[in-house]
């Protein structure tokens, strides 16, 4: 079994400065009302989010250090959620962004065997995107919808009960534009 991991863009990819909009930095300081002055801390979470919307789904390391200057926090604050939480996006992601869980649960109902169908129709690694960015691939640890493993993420849609022949539909129609 394949361990998951967070791969942050290699340094080519990432860009020289990052800041927060104008109106996302409106929207950043509202939200940091949101939580109590002693506990700034609290809204990394949702400033990563916002951070990632303005960066096209994805969170480069300036954006990140962004966040944590805003803050007034540690860089190591702000990267240690953006690497736990798989909602997160730390490098590049394509049109179709795959997300296969592979924990307990949906390993023991076909998890890999969906991976690697994933992989071999794709052409594609985890952690990878093919060259017309229409589809990207990661491994994720816990989509939240056990009883129906497995369960796969594509963009804001959850697919649950997979098997090899419901992944291949869905890919024929993605490679399709088909929803």
């Amino acid at each position: 079994m394949a361990l998951s991991f967070k791969k942050i863009a290699d340094e080519k990819l990432q860009p020289d400065s990052f800041e927060f909009n104008k109106e996302n930095k409106k929207k950043a300081i509202e939200i940091m009302k949101n939580y109590p002055q002693n506990y700034v801390e609290s809204s990394i979470m949702p400033l990563l989010t916002l951070a990632q919307e303005q960066f096209g789904g994805w969170i480069p390391k300036k954006a990140m250090e962004h966040i944590s200057q805003f803050l007034n926090v540690s860089e190591m604050k702000v990267l240690e959620l953006a690497t736990f939480y798989s909602m997160y996006n730390l490098s590049p992601i394509a049109e179709n962004h795959i997300e296969i869980c592979t924990t307990t649960p949906c390993m023991l109902r076909g998890a890999e065997e969906i991976l690697e169908k994933c992989k071999k129709k794709l052409n594609l690694e985890v952690g990878e995107y093919n060259e017309n960015k229409k589809f990207s691939l990661i491994e994720v640890e816990c989509l939240g919808a056990c009883v129906n493993a497995p369960v796969a993420k594509i963009g804001n849609h959850y697919y649950e009960d997979l098997d090899e022949d419901s992944i291949n539909i869905m890919l024929d129609n993605l490679e399709d534009g088909k929803k």
